[in-house]
């Protein structure tokens, strides 16, 4: 049994877990991705259930010979229409349940934390850490919980309530992705960026992140208000930036830009199509003031769209020794993979117009659509189209807070090579 935590008001007016429970039967081709540790089962394979239910009732999935095959969390307003929480041996999902999980992913996180020197991190990472369609992230003392799907509403008490034992926080807030946040009626008053526990916010929090300082807006920023899973990648380009002149396209709050200041870049361009991104990154540079080489670094904003001003310096002789890519998703489904690689690969071109002789590109992907090898071939052969191959030094995938468990969860793939 789960149970329901008393005393918030916010929290309260939540539906309380349903005790009945749904029998799914579903495709032998279903059966089979399951069995390999597949999180979703989308609403095509099921062949019959026994009732209608309610988002984040349980789902019990049975195999071909009616036996119990898996458990997960019913959304009826999903094409996922089940998210699978454990699959084999029958068992309860109850408070020790979600107690053993949190546990287990704060667990693997404690090394990020261990010095002080970093207070912002995804301390849940959805299908990845066996919660799927949930993530938690920390920056200080304010946990952001986000859900993609209306099935984790019920389930926000005892999620709540267990957090503030497995990481104590003293503020606690939602976000939700736009298909939750667009279905009102399933929300119960929910918000997207509601205060479900602690006091207001105002005002960005401010977190470290290898000992730098920066902001987050956990309430109206994108994702939860940062973007942690280029953390390794940042401190890699520290390690590449002493003496150079370093562009950073996409730079949104210039996590890459500050970073590469740190490590000692004469100058510093943050290119973003967001006033307000420039703005943030601007303010980031002033909180980390106190470092020599972020002091003496020249910082430069430059806004608008990246595929038109990147052309505008090329042809203004504008050159760097250090050019950094990182866009947004291009793919967030299979149809647009195509388009997405030919974005990355004008990308690549239009960054070797104004990278030095041989300097340094790093190019970022976060389309989970988009593969790793296909991610590279597709830079390499834009390369080679202008006459400037890629010599590619090094490659990465995830951090250790963004942990992959199943193939679509490998998303972030970054290359660095000279040209």
């Amino acid at each position: 049994m789960i149970t329901q935590p008393d005393g918030n008001p916010v929290l309260a007016q939540l539906p309380a877990v349903a005790e009945r429970r749904i029998a799914v039967h579903i495709t032998p081709d279903a059966e089979r991705h399951i069995r390999s540790g597949h999180p979703w089962l989308f609403a095509d394979s099921i062949v019959r259930q026994s009732h209608e239910g309610k988002p984040g009732d349980l789902a019990v999935i049975f195999d071909q010979k009616r036996r119990f095959l898996a458990i997960g969390l019913y959304d009826p307003i999903s094409p996922i229409r089940v998210r699978i929480l454990h699959q084999g041996a029958p068992t309860n999902i109850n408070t020790a349940w979600f107690t053993e999980q949190l546990a287990a992913a704060a667990t693997v996180r404690a090394p990020l934390c261990a010095d002080g020197g970093t207070t912002g991190y995804r301390l849940l990472f959805g299908e990845n850490d066996g919660l799927p369609g949930l993530v938690i992230d920390c920056y200080v003392a304010t946990a952001v919980v986000k859900i993609y799907t209306a099935a984790w509403i019920p389930y926000l008490p005892i999620l709540s309530h267990l957090l503030a034992t497995v990481q104590p926080y003293q503020r606690l807030i939602l976000r939700m992705s736009r298909n939750v946040a667009d279905r009102p009626e399933h929300l119960y008053g929910l918000t997207d960026g509601a205060i479900l526990s602690g006091p207001p916010l105002v005002g960005p929090i401010l977190f470290r992140e290898n000992y730098l300082c920066f902001e987050a807006d956990p309430i109206h920023g994108q994702k939860t208000g940062f973007f942690l899973d280029q953390r390794e990648n940042r401190a890699f380009v520290e390690t590449l930036s002493a003496g150079k002149r370093v562009l950073n396209v996409f730079a949104y709050n210039g996590g890459f830009s500050l970073y590469a200041a740190r490590g000692g870049a004469s100058s510093v361009t943050s290119l973003d199509i967001s006033q307000p991104a420039l703005v943030a990154a601007a303010r980031n540079f002033v909180l980390n003031q106190d470092d020599p080489h972020v002091h003496a670094a020249e910082h430069r904003l430059l806004a608008g769209d990246a595929f038109a001003l990147l052309p505008e310096l090329a042809d203004a002789a504008e050159r760097y020794d250090l050019v950094i890519i990182d866009p947004p998703a291009f793919a967030k489904r299979q149809s647009e993979v195509t388009r997405a690689l030919g974005a990355y690969a004008q990308l690549t071109r239009l960054g070797l117009a104004v990278l030095q002789p041989n300097g340094i590109l790093v190019l970022a992907s976060c389309s989970s659509r988009v593969s790793s090898a296909d991610f590279v071939t597709n830079a390499q052969q834009a390369a080679t189209q202008v006459g400037r191959p890629l010599h590619l030094f090094r490659q990465t995938t995830h951090p250790l807070d963004h942990p992959i468990g199943f193939a679509e969860g490998a998303y972030l793939k970054c290359l660095y090579a000279t040209a």
